[in-house]
């Protein structure tokens, strides 16, 4: 084997989303700095809005906040943006800063580690066209691989014997028409809950098998109006108070998730509005498997995209029953039935117990990110970011997020 010449930047980056964009963009603003390297191992830019292309896919946040500061969008089409709108906003973000020219797509980073000597991240990263492994070497490492990218496996017996085509949400098969087929939707929250509208009138039939309970909130997605964008984009202030606002609106809301007298006001009030929403909207028949039975902020709340009318629908059913088994023609419950299915659809989220998952990240003493943390008991990080031992090694998002999303 001969010997390695690894290619070099100052910083590099795993990711190519939100965090890894802002990133790029902020070391320009305020620095200066231009060399840094992105790898993606998609085919493009915009992390979890390139890969999710399910139908009905949208963020939950209102665009307005869920955007940059430093480059607003006047021309937002309604409040909680598509997952194809959020992903030409990140497109035009990144040519706006010459990132997209550089970062490596199609590349997988499977190792990461601290090299004493050269005070430097070697990083070794997977060709996922050619197989050929690349190497390349930062003096700054930052992981923006995000939080929502390893989809949970289906652990359901009998998945290799179904007869037709069986994928995860986030791993929609762009190939498959489900017009007119018979489709078993197995989950019932966020993902779930855009899916039903937005497919149900065009199925054969939808069967949508749910676990659990979520709070389910009126829809707050309205269209922008030619009026409120000319506003927002020729009227000085007007969108950054907008902005302020809704974020003003989304602290408030923080309070009802504190365990105090006022807390528990704020929780109980809107577990009124959610109920009376959910009684007034889907079909009774469906009440007591929709309203929860534990406090509003144990979970995320959906925001309801259409769900609850989408349930009238008459080729539409919604079971409580456990899937024991998928068997060649579809799949069979606790009770012995088998409902038919043409297309499997798995909306049973993602796993986000291992950061970084898949890629190996080695500090100065040896040790692993994970056994790291196995050394302290659980994860550790300072200001959520930086970790003791692993040198110019930077988190974005991190390992704590995730329980904080409710």
């Amino acid at each position: 084997m001969g010997k390695i010449t690894p290619t070099y930047s100052q910083f590099g980056c795993i990711g190519s989303g939100f965090s890894a964009i802002g990133l790029g963009a902020t070391l320009k603003r305020w620095y200066g700095i231009t060399d840094i390297q992105f790898f993606e191992r998609h085919s493009d830019l915009g992390g979890t809005w390139w890969a999710n292309k399910y139908p009905g896919c949208a963020c939950d946040v209102p665009s307005i906040l869920y955007s940059f500061s430093f480059a607003p969008n006047p021309k937002w089409s309604q409040v909680l943006a598509t997952a194809d709108e959020l992903w030409q906003y990140l497109k035009y973000v990144a040519n706006q800063y010459d990132l997209e020219s550089k970062m490596t797509f199609r590349a997988e980073v499977s190792r990461c580690e601290w090299r004493e000597q050269t005070k430097r991240w070697r990083m070794y990263i997977r060709n996922l066209d050619t197989g050929e492994t690349l190497v390349h070497e930062c003096q700054f490492l930052f992981g923006a691989t995000g939080i929502l990218v390893k989809p949970r496996p289906c652990d359901i017996p009998g998945a290799d014997s179904f007869k037709g085509p069986l994928f995860h949400s986030a791993e929609w098969r762009q190939d498959v028409d489900v017009t007119g087929k018979n489709v078993v939707l197995v989950g019932n929250g966020c993902t779930a809950s855009q899916i039903v509208p937005a497919i149900v009138n065009k199925t054969k039939h939808l069967s949508q098998f749910v676990r659990s309970k979520h709070w389910i909130i009126p829809p707050i997605n309205v269209p922008y109006t030619k009026f409120w964008q000319t506003l927002f984009e020729h009227v000085p202030g007007v969108l950054a108070f907008f902005r302020f606002s809704i974020f003003m609106y989304a602290e408030n809301d923080m309070r009802g998730f504190f365990m105090t007298k006022a807390g528990e006001a704020y929780r109980k009030h809107y577990e009124g509005v959610a109920t009376r929403y959910i009684k007034k909207t889907a079909p009774a028949k469906y009440h007591d498997m929709l309203i929860p039975d534990f406090s509003l902020g144990c979970k995320r709340r959906i925001y309801d995209p259409g769900y609850c009318k989408a349930l009238h629908a008459t080729n539409l059913t919604v079971s409580q029953e456990p899937i024991v088994e998928i068997v060649p023609e579809g799949v069979r419950t606790r009770d012995g039935n088998v409902t038919e299915a043409d297309v499997i659809v798995l909306a049973n989220g993602f796993d986000t117990n291992e950061f970084m998952a898949g890629i190996e990240v080695v500090g100065r003493s040896g040790k692993t990110i994970n056994e790291h943390w196995e050394s302290w008991d659980g994860p550790e990080a300072y200001a959520c970011s930086a970790l003791n031992d692993f040198p110019n090694f930077f988190m974005l998002l991190g390992k704590l997020p995730p329980p904080r999303l409710a």
